[in-house]
């Protein structure tokens, strides 16, 4: 069990993405305001992230997605460090630090105004992350054509 601040908007939907997709996929992800976020991790036994004090939180510049790919042993995936670079950038100010953040930011805030709850939200949040990271591992250097092995097959 994973607890974080009500409201998400970038972090907070990515890290519940790489909890599900690459820790366990039955994690259950609860958003609360943030003065409960401690009582609540203590109650019920969850890590809380993406919250001041916290063991996974922003840390010297990163983003918390980032603490989460490098503490829980997923440095391995060159994928996901892509997707880091682009989550961090989306969520730390600095939407030019890759040409993807400011868009991921985009989308993120479009999501966040779409849903009240946080949990639907996420939902949807889950798939956009899928095709993100999808794109970072097969398709970067991919343009609008299609693929040679993707071309018009005869009718």
């Amino acid at each position: 069990m994973w607890v974080t601040r009500a409201r998400p908007k970038v972090d907070r939907i990515a890290c519940p993405w790489l909890i599900r997709r690459f820790v366990d996929p039955l994690a259950l992800i609860l958003y609360v305001a943030p003065g409960e976020v401690a009582a609540v991790a203590e109650r019920f036994g969850a890590a809380p992230f993406d919250v001041e004090g916290a063991e996974w939180s922003d840390r010297d510049g990163l983003c918390t997605f980032d603490a989460l790919v490098n503490d829980l042993g997923l440095a391995g995936f060159p994928a996901l460090h892509r997707l880091a670079e682009i989550v961090r950038g989306a969520d730390t100010d600095q939407p030019d630090l890759t040409p993807q953040s400011a868009g991921l930011l985009a989308v993120s805030l479009g999501l966040s105004r779409m849903h009240g709850d946080d949990l639907e939200q996420l939902e949807d949040g889950m798939v956009l992350y899928d095709a993100l990271y999808r794109w970072c591992r097969d398709a970067v250097d991919e343009t609008h054509d299609p693929p040679a092995h993707m071309a018009k097959r005869p009718r």
